[in-house]
């Protein structure tokens, strides 16, 4: 405990945070909302934000009171896409709203892709600038901490991939917006957890929503089984049994009539075809680069930055730094928050 509050600090200190400002990095998406301070307290918490959006600020509301006290509040975004909004713009002012009405008496600064903070009514006037930001306030953080080198960020989350290229302290993106993004390699809209079955495999499966990527990770062995989780495409437990009888459904047949080994080659077809989709992705974003000195991997799926880094020859010897070694696991799930909190304090 001593060794990771200690770690900690250096963190802080390198930031020059004021140890006297608390301030709480809040990330709201569309299917999780997660909360870090800068003393190192991080929680994410699952919340389905396209169902109940009325309930988002109840919910920001008790995330904030389980929190330690703050006095600042730095807010990005991305659950602004969710088809609950008619466009981006109204789900960000919606966002906004949100937020203001559970921490009405704190003063909040929202995180843009002009790289700085703008109060709320800036943002609220340009809606834009503030919409799906939050990768850009990791890549500032994880670039600051590696100014010398220059490296490539990989963060993995429940539903996207991003994929950003750091020269010397400062990002380095093609692309700002989500659209131009997704052009550009930066952003893949794959994930280990939400990213469906048929999204990876195609038409070789049944174009439904019977399983997802976290059926393919339990029946490769990749994930620990978790009873208690029922975030799933049927809503059972996020175990090897019920992700065998999902991945059975994906071949229009019964758990029975699918054996193990059947449905661990189709776990493995389906990690080997999103890496590689990712691998390709990589390759777009450092085309025309300099050689990397560095791979940073982070989010909930680290392991998908080392497995695919892992693949290729050029950069399997590449050095690996994970943020769940070096910030602790909840907060390098929680990073885009955490980043905006210590940039905000700055």
């Amino acid at each position: 405990m001593f060794r990771e509050f200690y770690r900690i600090s250096l963190y802080l200190n390198s930031y020059n945070v004021p140890m006297n400002m608390h301030t709480l990095g809040v990330d709201i998406g569309g299917a999780n909302l997660k909360a870090a301070h800068t003393d190192g307290t991080a929680r994410t918490i699952p919340f389905a934000l396209w169902k109940r959006p009325e309930r988002l600020h109840e919910e920001l509301k008790a995330l904030g009171d389980a929190m330690p006290s703050y006095e600042l509040i730095a807010l990005t975004m991305t659950g602004e896409l969710c088809d609950c909004f008619s466009s981006k713009a109204e789900g960000v002012r919606f966002i906004l709203e949100a937020t203001q009405r559970a921490y009405d008496k704190s003063l909040i600064r929202v995180w843009s892709t002009k790289g700085r903070f703008l109060d709320i009514r800036q943002a609220l006037d340009d809606p834009t600038s503030v919409a799906s930001a939050n990768w850009l306030a990791q890549a500032h953080f994880v670039a600051r901490r590696f100014a010398d080198e220059n490296a490539l960020l990989i963060d993995t989350g429940s539903t996207t991939t991003d994929i950003i290229y750091l020269n010397r302290g400062q990002p380095q993106p093609r692309g700002l917006t989500d659209a131009v993004r997704l052009i550009s390699g930066e952003l893949v809209y794959t994930g280990v957890r939400r990213t469906p079955v048929c999204a990876v495999l195609g038409m070789e499966v049944a174009s439904e929503f019977f399983a997802t990527m976290l059926d393919a990770y339990l029946c490769a062995g990749k994930f620990a089984q978790d009873e208690a989780d029922r975030d799933t495409a049927d809503g059972r437990p996020a175990t090897r049994t019920f992700a065998h009888a999902r991945l059975a459904r994906m071949r229009c047949t019964d758990a029975h009539l699918f054996s193990d080994a059947e449905s661990r080659s189709l776990a493995e077809r389906a990690l080997t075809a999103q890496w590689s989709a990712i691998e390709r992705a990589i390759q777009q974003v450092i085309a025309g680069k300099p050689a990397l000195d560095r791979i940073i991997v982070s989010g909930s799926g680290e392991i998908v930055g080392r497995c695919v880094c892992a693949r290729h020859p050029d950069w399997r010897n590449v050095p690996i730094t994970s943020m769940a070694e070096m910030l602790a696991q909840p907060l390098s799930e929680a990073a885009c928050a955490y980043a905006v909190a210590l940039l905000a304090s700055v």
